[in-house]
């Protein structure tokens, strides 16, 4: 074959983000966060409440996570809107339990939050390239994935660290290998402020 000069270059990327907030989180309140009554959710289990930042016992937590929204939608997206947490819910991945690849409606930015212990081995976090029904299953060699084939990306839950990532990413949790549950908060983000512009007919404000 012969000898061909060529370049791969990038034309987009979709980030994710990683913070350690440990500093904002008290024993107390993981105690708080694991007391908290919870139902069964498709498959793991969720909090009754589904807004559990606003929780007075969770301020510091939910101050942590506002100033990293500041710096993900200052640094990252390079905007000058503000992100708010809209949502936010505990969750329990009791073991031999894992979630199911999904994305998030209504939403711009999702976190995970990591507050206590995980479990060993820790399950990962899973993203995937696709979120809808693909026709063509074009796999790559397994010595040839790279940023531009791969079908899934591995991301490692650690403790005190918040995860961020666009809400259209469709991701799952891999099953709980472990004895123990694994312990986790799960939150959505949207915007605040002036979109558009006036004088085009497409201002929009949130």
């Amino acid at each position: 074959m012969a000898t061909i000069d060529y370049e791969v270059h990038p034309l987009f990327a979709v980030p994710y983000f990683k913070a350690d907030v440990g500093s904002a989180i008290s024993d107390k309140q993981i105690e708080y966060i694991k007391d908290l009554k919870v139902v069964r959710n498709q498959e793991n289990m969720i909090s009754e409440n589904l807004y559990i930042f606003q929780d007075p016992e969770l301020a510091s937590i939910n101050t942590a996570i506002q100033d990293v929204l500041d710096i993900y939608a200052s640094e990252v997206m390079g905007i000058k809107h503000k992100l708010y947490v809209t949502q936010s819910w505990s969750l329990i991945n009791s073991p031999s339990v894992g979630m199911h690849g999904h994305s998030h409606s209504n939403s711009l930015i999702s976190g995970s939050l990591y507050y206590c212990d995980m479990p060993d081995p820790v399950s990962n976090m899973i993203f995937e390239r696709h979120n809808s029904y693909q026709q063509l299953e074009l796999t790559p060699q397994a010595d040839k994935r790279n940023i531009f084939n791969t079908l899934a990306n591995v991301v490692t839950p650690e403790k005190n660290k918040v995860i961020l990532f666009p809400s259209s990413l469709q991701h799952l949790v891999e099953v709980n290998n472990s004895g123990e549950p694994r312990f986790s908060i799960a939150f959505n983000c949207f915007i605040k402020g002036q979109l558009g512009n006036y004088r085009d007919v497409s201002e929009l404000s949130l």
